[in-house]
């Protein structure tokens, strides 16, 4: 496994796409909390009911290995610091019950104490309304050395650091059950492109098995396998083209990886529709499925399943095409302005900020943390081997479906099409209006 301190001597430039426009303008001011210590959550992000910490924490971490990662988190907090935390969970997956919440609280001037949010462009919304306070001063000393300059770069906004990353993840992954493509006898090493996962899932579809286990009710889970696709098809400076607006030039290109997602789709559970990413998941974990596409939180959940050991159970590859990239998502935590409990935020974000924090968190997260002298000794084989890929990937790219690749404004128009595609698998329709939308 490779030494995870030695990424400190490279630069890993984190894209970005567009700057994004005010959502929020005018809704927050400078009034300074009262420090009360009275949270406001009522377990729904919605802030009508009565907190059971000083710190009400928003977030969206509600299935098993995040939920785990998440408490551990909570624990640490609670173990070094005078506060205790109120979780507030907004449940649904890649954010998608958490923006609309938030901003709303926003606007009422009723924030939380902190909330969960991507570095980057998913910043922006709220620092062009002034609805977010600079914490680089809080965390601790020393912290932004030991933080890769990537890392820093997307939590920092028009020169303020305004939110404390926790970890990373990468997309670019595909997962499956190591029986069920023995059974079927495929071998992912020879699996050829995008394209030759196709042919994968219907030699595993003829064995009797689902191709993909995968989850379409919300769009983020669609949406994040046609950028993988996209990025497996036509490389990365093409997707990059794509998020600098260059969408007309893609015309084909587009067409083309959209076409091929939806031949996935014949292949994918027939509850892809009703069920969430994790209980789609869990079919790989039971030998339903042979493959499953997600960010490496999805090892969160083989972790914690019985009997179920990386390399023998299941295991995983970079998404066919995409070998030596890296698509980064990043979790974070933000001080809100008019901020209800300023002393226990202020905690919360150095805690955070701490090698001791990120080693508690990012193990059963399925991650691997921004910081670069955590102590790695005790993470999950699986985690290690991320750790090298991440040190030998050539490129790294943003993922419009995590927040950090498009503005705000543009990437919900992004996800409105894909909801639209996942109801008509249409290729022709969601190319135009993904040319539209630019």
């Amino acid at each position: 496994m490779g030494d995870h301190n030695g990424v400190t001597r490279r630069r890993y430039l984190l894209t970005t796409g567009a700057i994004g426009t005010a959502a929020l303008a005018g809704c927050a001011d400078d009034e300074e909390g009262n420090g009360n210590g009275n949270a406001t959550g009522n377990g729904n992000g919605n802030g009508n009911g009565g907190g059971d910490g000083d710190l009400e924490i928003v977030h969206w971490w509600t299935a098993g290995g995040e939920q785990e990662a998440f408490n551990a988190l909570v624990d640490g907090y609670e173990e070094n610091t005078d506060f205790t935390a109120g979780p507030n969970p907004a449940p649904g997956g890649a954010g998608s019950g958490i923006d609309q919440t938030i901003q709303a609280r926003v606007i009422d001037e009723e924030p939380p104490g902190t909330f969960q949010i991507w570095p980057g462009e998913a910043l922006r919304t709220y620092t062009e309304a002034d609805a977010l306070e600079p914490v680089g001063e809080l965390y601790e000393d020393g912290a932004q050395d030991a933080y890769l300059d990537s890392v820093v770069e997307a939590a920092t906004i028009d020169g303020d650091v305004v939110s404390v990353p926790i970890n990373i993840h990468r997309l670019n992954n595909v997962f499956y059950n190591v029986e069920v493509l023995d059974d079927a006898g495929v071998d992912v090493e020879s699996i050829d492109g995008p394209e030759g996962l196709l042919e994968a899932f219907e030699t595993v579809d003829s064995a009797g098995y689902v191709g993909m286990a995968q989850q379409t009710q919300e769009p983020w889970g669609t949406l994040q396998l046609w950028e993988v696709v996209f990025t497996g098809q036509h490389g990365v400076d093409t997707f990059q083209q794509f998020l600098d607006g260059n969408a007309s030039d893609l015309e084909s290109e587009i067409n083309d990886s959209l076409s091929l997602v939806a031949d996935y789709s014949e292949y994918f559970n027939e509850d892809a529709g009703t069920v969430s990413w994790d209980e789609a998941n869990n079919a790989v974990i039971t030998g339903d499925a042979a493959f499953h596409h997600n960010g490496d939180w999805a090892a969160g959940e083989y972790q914690t399943a019985e009997d179920f050991e990386y390399g023998e159970g299941w295991d995983y590859a970079a998404f066919p095409g995409t070998e030596g990239v890296y698509t980064l998502v990043m979790d974070s935590f933000v001080m809100p302005a008019n901020n209800p409990t300023p002393d226990a935020t202020e905690a919360w974000i150095e805690y955070c900020s701490t090698a001791d924090a990120q080693e508690r968190f990012n193990p059963p997260k399925g991650s691997i943390p921004p910081r670069t002298d955590v102590p790695t000794d005790e993470f999950p084989p699986f985690l290690q081997d991320q750790m090298s890929a991440f040190q030998d990937s050539d490129e790294q790219v943003t993922s419009i479906a995590h927040g950090s690749g498009l503005q705000p404004a543009q990437a919900s128009e992004v996800q409105e099409a894909f909801a639209v595609f996942t109801d008509n698998w249409d290729p022709d329709e969601t190319t135009q209006e993904l040319i539209d939308i630019f």
